[in-house]
């Protein structure tokens, strides 16, 4: 019976520190830590989080939103926990899932939580629209573009388009559209 932590921010340049001292006041023997949207369903820290996992044992995050951003995806993890027989605890809101109660408020803060993005995706796109119509808006800089030289030399000395992907933290469908430009 263990007490497992989760802890996630959204970018690199976010710092976990709040989350890993909450985590370690509340008595946190094992820790899985990562930067990654929450958006993305298919994060390492996550997935190897559910695996280890034991009957008996109970997850805790500091917050709902650090765990999954959609309702469906809170409800996936909560019945992957449910079916290993693991309890499931949000610390900011003392919520507990052993319990009915703990179980109902989970659901209506999922949907709370989705429903929120949703407005503030609206109120973004708002605001970029608005940004591009007065001539303030030039969208986000072309990251593999910008590293064109390293990509071709790193092809030319062999390494694989995935560890060239790597290497530069950019997506391998860039490594490819890049060389792909120079040829």
């Amino acid at each position: 019976m263990a007490i497992i932590g989760y802890a996630r921010v959204s970018t690199l340049e976010q710092n976990l520190d709040t989350q890993l001292d909450q985590l370690e006041q509340n008595g946190v023997e094992r820790l899985y830590k990562e930067k990654a949207s929450g958006a993305d369903t298919r994060r390492p820290e996550l997935a190897a989080m559910l695996d280890y996992v034991r009957e008996g044992d109970t997850v805790v995050v500091t917050k709902i939103d650090r765990i999954a951003r959609s309702t469906k995806h809170l409800l996936e993890i909560v019945e992957t926990l449910e079916r290993k027989k693991v309890a499931f605890k949000v610390l900011n809101i003392n919520l507990d899932t052993s319990t009915p109660t703990g179980r109902l408020m989970l659901t209506m803060l999922g949907a709370i939580a989705t429903f929120e993005r949703e407005l503030m995706l609206e109120r973004q796109r708002d605001g970029i629209e608005k940004a591009k119509r007065a001539g303030r808006y030039k969208g986000r800089a072309p990251t593999a573009r910008r590293r064109q030289a390293e990509i071709v030399e790193l092809a030319g000395q062999g390494v694989t388009k995935q560890a060239i992907a790597s290497r530069l933290g950019i997506g391998v469908a860039s490594v490819y559209r890049v060389l792909q430009s120079v040829k």
